[in-house]
C-alpha cells in the first residue's frame, strides 16, 4: 500500500504561495523598519529568527531521536522533520542580518566599550567579532551537513532498504544529538545571552533546547493535521499518531517549565549581584505581566488542556499547537526585551512584522522541500505497522 502516490496534496501549493507572499510583504516592511530604526529592526529580527530557526533545528533533533528510539509517531512524521531540517542552509542566509547588525545588537562588539569594561576585557578572547563569525559558520556547516546526511541516507533507504543503512542512521543520530546539544549551547550564548554581556546562566543552552523541542513538535503537529485533511494522508494519520504527538508536546511543555523554574530558583536563591538583575527587571513594571502571561499561558493552560485524552486525538490539537508557537514568540520577547534594566514594556511594530516575514519564507521553503519526496518513508520496514498502529482503537 505504500507507493510513490503519497505526494503532497494539491491544496498545499496554495498555502505555499500564500506563505511566500506573506514573507515577501513582511520582508518589504522590514526594509522600511530597518531604514527607520536599525536598533529595533535587528532586535526584532533576532527574536523572530530564533523561533523559526528553532523549528528547523529542533526538527532535526526529533528526527535523530526517532532513529534511536523508534515509534510509529516518528515514522509517519519523518518527512516533515526532514523537510524542516533541510531548510537549515536557507536559515543560514536569514542569519545574515544578525551578522551585519552585531554593532547594534551586542555591546561587546564595540572596542571603546570593551576598553572601559573590565568584565568585557576578561571575556574578549571568546566574545570578539572574528571568533563570533567563525563559530556561526561552523555551526551552520555542521547542522547543514547533519541534515543532508540524514535526508540523503533516508532517500537511499527508500530505493534500497537494508539493515546496514538503518544502523548507519542510528549511529549518525547518536553522535549527531551530542553535536546538536554542544553547538546549540554555544549558539544560544553567542546570539542571545550575550545581548547582556555581564549576565550569564549555565542552563541557558538547555533552556533553548527545551524551547526548540517544543516549537518544532508544535509545528509538526500543525502540519500533520493539515496534511491529514486531504487524500492520501487522511488514510495514513490516525488518532493514535496524534495522541502520541500530543503526549510528546505535553512532555516538552513540562520540560520547558522545569528548565525555566530551575534557572529562576538557582539564580534567585544565590542572590548574586551579577545574576539577580535579570529577574528583578522581569518582575517589575510592565514585564511582570509578561512573566505572568508566560506562567499561565505557556505552561498552565497548555498543560491542563493536554491532559485531556480526547483533545490529543482530534484536530483541536493543531489549534493548541499553533497557540504554543505563538507563546514561543512571547518567551523570546521576554528573554530579549528588557534593555539595561528598563522595566517598561516596549513593543515595536517590527516585533509583530518579523515573525510573519521570516515565518512566511520558512513555511514556503519547508513546503517546497516537503513536496520533493513522497510523504512517507517508503523504504522503512516498520511503515505498514506504524500506519496500522495509528488507526487502531
Amino acid at each position: 500500500m505504500a507507493d510513490s502516490t503519497y505526494t503532497i496534496p494539491s491544496r498545499i501549493s496554495g498555502l505555499q504561495r500564500l506563505a511566500l507572499v506573506v514573507g515577501v510583504v513582511g520582508l518589504g516592511l522590514c526594509v522600511v523598519g530597518f531604514l527607520g530604526d536599525r536598533a529595533h529592526f535587528f532586535r526584532a529580527w533576532l527574536m523572530s529568527y530564533m523561533v523559526w530557526f528553532g523549528v528547523a533545528l529542533g526538527s532535526m533533533a526529533w528526527l535523530m531521536i526517532q532513529y534511536l528510539s523508534g515509534g510509529a509517531w516518528g515514522v509517519v512524521t519523518r518527512r516533515i522533520f526532514e523537510a524542516s531540517s533541510r531548510t537549515l542552509p536557507f536559515m543560514a542566509v536569514l542569519f545574515l542580518p544578525i551578522a551585519f547588525g552585531v554593532h547594534d545588537l551586542y555591546l561587546w562588539s564595540h572596542p571603546d566599550v570593551v576598553a572601559t569594561d573590565e568584565i568585557l576585557q576578561h571575556r574578549e578572547p571568546y566574545m570578539n567579532l572574528s571568533f563570533f563569525y567563525a563559530r556561526a559558520v561552523i555551526y551552520f556547516v555542521l547542522w547543514s551537513l547533519l541534515a543532508y546526511l540524514l535526508s540523503a541516507w533516508s532517500r537511499q533507504q527508500d530505493s534500497a532498504p537494508n539493515d546496514r543503512l538503518a544502523l548507519r542512521l542510528q549511529r549518525l543520530s547518536g553522535g549527531g544529538l551530542v553535536l546538536y546539544a554542544i553547538t546549540l549551547f554555544f549558539a544560544s550564548v553567542d546570539w542571545v545571552m550575550s545581548l547582556d554581556p555581564h549576565w550569564f546562566s549555565t542552563i541557558y543552552g538547555i533552556l533553548f533546547m527545551g524551547g526548540q523541542g517544543l516549537a518544532s513538535m508544535a509545528f509538526t503537529i500543525a502540519m500533520v493535521v493539515l496534511l491529514a485533511q486531504s487524500e492520501p494522508m487522511s488514510r495514513v494519520f490516525g488518532p493514535n499518531h496524534l495522541h502520541d504527538l500530543g503526549k510528546l508536546m505535553l512532555a516538552f511543555v513540562m520540560l520547558w517549565a522545569y528548565f525555566q523554574f530551575s534557572q529562576f530558583l538557582i539564580i534567585w536563591s544565590a542572590n548574586i549581584p551579577e545574576e539577580i538583575p535579570f529577574y528583578l527587571t522581569r518582575v517589575e513594571g510592565g514585564w511582570k505581566w509578561i512573566s505572568t502571561l508566560l506562567i499561565l499561558g505557556h505552561f498552565v493552560l497548555p498543560f491542563l488542556l493536554l491532559l485531556n485524552r480526547d483533545l490529543k486525538r482530534t484536530r483541536m490539537l493543531a489549534v493548541l499547537a499553533i497557540y504554543v508557537i505563538v507563546m514561543r514568540f512571547v518567551d523570546l520577547f521576554w528573554l530579549m526585551g528588557p534593555e539595561h534594566g528598563q522595566t517598561a514594556v516596549s513593543l515595536h511594530w517590527l516585533n509583530l512584522v518579523t515573525p510573519f516575514a521570516i515565518g512566511g519564507v520558512f513555511i514556503g521553503l519547508f513546503l517546497w522541500q516537503l513536496g520533493t519526496r513522497p510523504l512517507l518513508p517508503l523504504g522503512e520496514p516498520a511503515l505498514a505497522e506504524a500506519i496500522e498502529q495509528g488507526q487502531a482503537h
